[in-house]
């Protein structure tokens, strides 16, 4: 068992997930409070299309337990729009109000286009350079260009972890083997799914036992090397991100909280 594996999914304000893993009736405002009652990291995907005010990072502490993380995409302003070439002060800002979450806030995902290719080097040295020290940070590659040894050794000089993604972009092949050459002193992995055909997200629709089971060994090697291996699960993997987290606890030897568990405990409320 691996205890520095935390697993949770990418956003919890899912109403598709009411009976199948939120009690029948909660409402929507109690979905952190009860997602945190079965995982205890999460994936904020809202970060990415605007830095929220200050009231809302401070809002998600407040309805978290201690010991929570919340991993947040940074903005795509500054990824996608600006390719890195932050010239408005939005990567300063995001982190800024990110500190209001204290000792809640996990690792920043650094989201990259498929379009922003290796000729663009000089803009990521520069972003890198700008970073918090003290704050962990990842870059999710989307361009197979990226994949190469002087980048590695870049991330590595700086202490930022490379997302290893199961997902459509890179190769899977390529994926697991540089789990095994971390760069940084955390993991971050991101299980997305091959496509975006999955509309439905009450219930799992798609076998992904051999998937979980060809990371497991990554995820172990990983927890022996790192501090913290953070891994987040997308509701397109199988269709349900939640049942989806709870069998990548179980393939690391974690006893997930099951549903009616949370159900039980709402009562106590």
């Amino acid at each position: 068992m691996f205890g520095n594996v935390r697993v949770g999914t990418q956003g919890w304000n899912y109403e598709a997930w009411e009976g199948s893993f939120y009690p029948t009736g909660t409402r929507p405002s109690d979905f952190l409070a009860v997602y945190a009652r079965a995982f205890d990291t999460v994936e904020v995907d809202s970060t990415f299309y605007a830095i929220p005010a200050l009231t809302t990072f401070q809002s998600w502490a407040e309805r978290t337990p201690p010991g929570f993380a919340f991993a947040l995409k940074l903005p795509q302003e500054v990824t996608h729009e600006q390719r890195l070439r932050d010239t408005t002060g939005a990567t300063e800002l995001f982190f800024e109000r990110a500190r209001a979450l204290g000792s809640k806030l996990g690792p920043t995902l650094v989201q990259l286009g498929p379009d922003l290719a290796p000729s663009e080097l000089p803009a990521l040295v520069t972003f890198l350079q700008r970073l918090p020290r003290d704050l962990q940070v990842a870059i999710e590659f989307r361009h197979r260009g990226w994949m190469n040894d002087g980048i590695y050794a870049l991330l590595r000089e700086h202490n930022v972890a490379l997302a290893l993604v199961e997902g459509r972009w890179i190769p899977r092949k390529t994926m697991l083997a540089l789990a095994q050459k971390p760069t940084a002193d955390f993991a971050y992995i991101r299980f997305m799914g091959p496509n975006r055909d999955i509309v439905d997200y009450s219930r799992v629709q798609a076998d992904r036992t051999r998937e979980i089971e060809l990371w497991r060994n990554a995820l172990i090697s990983l927890g022996a090397s790192v501090t913290m291996v953070y891994a987040y699960v997308n509701n397109h993997f199988a269709g349900h991100g939640p049942a989806s987290a709870r069998d990548i606890q179980r393939a690391v030897g974690q006893t997930p909280v099951a549903p009616e568990t949370i159900g039980e405990q709402l009562l106590l409320f």
